[in-house]
């Protein structure tokens, strides 16, 4: 791996309160500090800015979806991005926010600016932070989740491996608390597993292992390989990178 994109996910990264899970945030950020020490660039596709904003405004008054959206998110996304930036100093290691909507991938200039700032923030040593502009994208225009996302990102910017970082170890053949369900651990080109895929979404997010499957198969067959693995898992990015074979996941391989 040269450069890898990691999404996180809000289950990976609130508590069952729903709120932000502080010791969580902190131990991917050692993670990612190790990861880029070792000369690997990394892409940080974040969620989180929902949770972060929920609990930090007392509100009176009803608010409708996409108003409690668009308040949480601009209020979060703030305190997340404050966050990010104060765990990645002590390492001395800068960070960048990008805030993206959908109609920025679509081919023309908007692409190609967003790809240049990027590259260049890649080239001076600064880790870019990526999440949905919550506080515009709230209708159809939205992403189906930071699954599809981070996808976008991987391909946009030739990344060689794509991280799904979710609460669970990857695609089982059943139910994963049943006994009799076995991981997935290795999935090549072409291979259909629709047949082991529910549809239910994630508590406090948008995808769910539909999403990043459905991610994950667009990924591979543009040339970039992509890993569901478990973000509670602790180290589980160092143990990807420095022991897979002993690390449950599953792999999409290219």
């Amino acid at each position: 791996m040269k450069r890898i994109v990691v999404k996180v996910g809000s289950n990976v990264l609130t508590r069952k309160d729903g709120k932000l899970d502080m010791t969580r945030v902190s131990a991917l950020v050692d993670q990612i500090a190790a990861l880029r020490k070792s000369g690997i660039e990394v892409i940080l596709v974040s969620s989180g800015a929902m949770a972060s904003g929920r609990g930090e405004l007392k509100v009176d008054h009803d608010l409708d979806s996409v108003e409690q959206r668009q308040l949480f998110s601009a209020l979060g996304q703030a305190k997340l991005i404050g966050l990010y930036y104060d765990l990645f100093r002590e390492y001395g290691m800068h960070v960048g926010q990008v805030l993206t909507m959908k109609e920025n991938f679509e081919p023309g200039e908007q692409y190609e600016n967003q790809k240049a700032c990027m590259t260049v923030m890649l080239e001076n040593d600064v880790i870019p932070i990526v999440n949905e502009n919550d506080t515009v994208s709230v209708t159809e225009l939205m992403f189906t989740d930071n699954d599809e996302l981070s996808g976008l990102i991987a391909r946009m910017m030739q990344a060689d491996t794509l991280i799904l970082l979710s609460n669970i170890d990857g695609i089982y053949t059943g139910n994963p608390d049943e006994p009799d369900s076995e991981l997935i651990t290795r999935v090549a080109p072409g291979t259909d597993l629709s047949q082991y895929i529910q549809p239910e979404k994630s508590a406090f997010g948008r995808g769910g292992m539909h999403s990043k499957y459905t991610t994950a198969s667009r990924i591979q067959q543009a040339g970039i390989r992509v890993i569901i693995a478990n973000g509670e898992r602790d180290d589980i990015l160092i143990r990807l990178v420095e022991r897979p074979a002993e690390t449950p996941h599953t792999d999409f391989l290219v």
